[in-house]
């Protein structure tokens, strides 16, 4: 340019395409993490994440580059094994979010290490780690990336060892998954926790947590003895209004002792109530972070419905240390997979804590409000879909509400005994894993020896069949009766109605549909 001319605008640059992604596309890594080290240095202008990770060849995956999720974090330093890492020459870019680790580097086991920086306190979108008040986490469904890179999927199961360093004077409590191995204090009016997880977990149940907080402790020992010590967590002024949630995570540990004959595994059980968390809570592994409108209820100003609520809350957050942290999900298809299957299994805790007939009543009141439109509308899809783009947009009624219709008639269909049954078998085959509803239906149908292989259907295509008034079969305005089967309209948007079964949810009546 010359003469002082002023350089022509720009168009400003096309964001990228939206990236589709499909179920049937899944594959297994061909190097997974197996250990995960991690130390958290918190200080007021940003915090430095250092990440030590042992990876091991997988021999299911097919080799390739290394390939770590990092989202909105400086990179200070990467090395392998000891040896520092230079970007273009071992490592690149893909696009902004991604760093591709060049295959002749890898062997069958190594170990990654990195040095990041992150700023909580300009963390927005609150997913990662932010800073609102306290520094906490939410890393469901992606939010670990923002942390530090890592194969940020969940099935990608490893154990975990923090240490979290901060100021003591602005952050006396330090929490994180696990059990709590060490603390102290440091230089320059600092302290630290360590904490170890012993049970292998993917990378969006990783929490921590640090701030000034009240709280309220007590103790419940299992039926085998062991005493736990659970602790709940909030601001200062709302410690006032915790002791409900106490008693209903008492009563949740309880529950799944006597039902389904689930101990719980760690030696304490935190809870932190947040002011500003996007979501209801979060099961994270021995460090459940709820929304406080899911935790406070004080007998002066909550109703009976607020501690209902809380009550069926803490239940199913609890409830997700099994179905959901011991036996996980292999991709975000499955999704439904654990909160389904959780959110039954805290219906039928409400159920007998309560009302069974109310809280049913309850419960169809919901469906019909939130999902029957979703499933009569231009958004309907399967409670396991085929394929997203933004997982967020898929934690929907659909996947929540019609997927515990689902769990809740295989109980109609094999009983509560053999309900019980195909779950013991489900726990004993996965415990640790990373798995599809594929295997929930093979287990439920191995432990009582009957074929489930059209119950699939409820898994590939949304809708479903009109009411049938009073036990018959549907009007036939709606469908028509063929040699004991029932017809009934397309589903909405481009999924086709493959045979299947059908139970009515309170009685033993069945139809074959097609």
């Amino acid at each position: 340019l010359r003469g002082g001319a002023k350089p022509p605008k720009m168009p400003p640059a096309a964001p990228a395409a939206p990236v589709e992604k499909f179920r049937k596309d899944y594959a297994p890594l061909g190097h997974v993490a197996e250990n995960v080290n991690l130390t958290f240095k918190i200080a007021d202008e940003s915090t430095q994440v250092l990440s030590k990770v042992d990876f091991v060849r997988n021999t299911a995956g097919k080799e390739g580059p290394l390939k770590l999720d990092a989202e909105d974090l400086k990179l200070n330093s990467i090395s392998i094994d000891g040896k520092a890492l230079s970007e273009g020459t071992d490592y690149e870019w893909e696009g902004s979010d991604v760093i591709v680790i060049k295959e002749g580097l890898l062997k069958d086991k190594f170990t990654v290490e990195t040095d990041c920086t992150i700023k909580p306190q300009d963390n927005t979108q609150l997913s990662g780690l932010y800073k609102s008040g306290m520094y906490c986490t939410q890393c469901e469904a992606e939010g670990f990336r923002r942390i530090t890179p890592f194969q940020d999927r969940p099935d990608v199961m490893a154990s975990y060892m923090v240490r979290v360093e901060a100021p003591k004077d602005s952050c006396p409590v330090l929490l994180s998954n696990g059990n709590m191995v060490t603390s102290g204090d440091l230089e320059g009016g600092r302290h630290f926790a360590e904490w170890k997880d012993p049970f292998p977990k993917p990378s969006y149940l990783f929490a921590l947590v640090a701030g000034d907080l009240g709280s309220i402790h007590s103790t419940f020992k299992t039926k085998s003895g062991k005493e736990v010590a659970l602790g709940i967590y909030s601001e200062h002024k709302n410690v006032d209004q915790l002791d409900w949630a106490m008693e209903s995570l008492k009563q949740s540990m309880v529950w799944d002792e006597q039902r389904f004959g689930l101990e719980y595994d760690l030696d304490v059980f935190n809870i932190v109530a947040v002011g500003d968390f996007n979501m209801g809570a979060m099961e994270n592994k021995g460090l459940n972070i709820f929304n406080t409108a899911c935790v406070l209820a004080a007998p002066k100003t909550a109703t009976d419905d607020d501690f209902e609520r809380v009550q069926g809350v803490i239940a199913h957050e609890y409830f997700h240390n099994w179905t959901g942290n011991r036996v996980t999900c292999r991709d975000w298809f499955q999704l439904t997979l654990k909160e389904g299957l959780t959110v039954f299994r805290d219906q039928q805790f409400t159920s007998d804590m309560t009302s069974e007939a109310v809280k049913r009543i309850d419960d169809v009141r919901s469906l019909r409000a939130a999902q029957f439109p979703q499933d009569n509308g231009p958004m309907a899809h399967p409670i396991r879909p085929e394929s997203y783009i933004a997982m967020d947009n898929f934690y929907t009624a659909t996947v929540y509400l019609k997927g515990a219709e689902v769990i809740g008639m295989y109980q109609t269909l094999l009983g509560r005994d053999g309900f019980r049954k195909g779950m013991d078998l489900y726990f004993e085959r996965h415990d640790g894993t990373a798995v599809t509803c594929d295997d929930f239906r093979a287990a439920m149908q191995d432990a009582n020896g009957v074929d489930l292989e059209q119950f699939e259907r409820w898994y590939t295509q949304a809708g479903g069949p009109p009411p049938p008034p009073r036990g018959g079969p549907p009007p036939p305005e709606l469908c028509h009766i063929c040699h004991g089967k029932v017809h009934y309209p397309s589903s909405p948007k481009h999924f086709t109605k493959k045979l299947g079964w059908f139970c009515h949810p309170t009685k033993s009546s069945f139809w074959e549909l097609s």
